[in-house]
């Protein structure tokens, strides 16, 4: 059974920084692609970032130029690095990978339970 496990997440300062980290277990052949997406009450999940396994990075309009996503293949760890932090990135951050569990089976969408990220004005 793979399992995502999200950490970092926290209450931070306009202006401040933050780091999430998702560590992916279980019986893993190769990770596709790996990314965040947030939610806030009342508002549908959107993409933050997203980062191939080829290293190739995506990112959501509103995180251009202050988030960084990146992924230790090694580790199986994805991170994002949260810099110059806005009230408005308050939210739930999930991490999302593509994985696949056997050489013989398809890649499949696995989503972390959420880390709570919290920023004051």
């Amino acid at each position: 059974q793979v399992q995502l496990v999200e950490s970092g997440g926290g209450l931070a300062q306009a202006g401040g920084s933050l780091r999430l980290s998702c560590s992916a277990s279980g019986v893993i052949v190769s990770i596709n692609t790996m990314g965040w997406y947030r939610q806030v009450p009342g508002k549908q999940r959107e993409l933050v970032a997203v980062v191939s396994s080829g290293g190739s990075t995506t990112y959501g309009d509103s995180v251009k130029g202050r988030f960084t996503i990146s992924r230790d293949n090694a580790k199986t760890t994805g991170y994002l690095q949260m810099d110059n932090l806005k009230p408005e990135d308050t939210g739930v951050y999930y991490c999302n990978a593509d994985i696949k569990t056997s050489g013989f089976s398809l890649l499949r969408s696995y989503w972390g339970q959420g880390t709570q990220v919290t920023v004051s004005s």
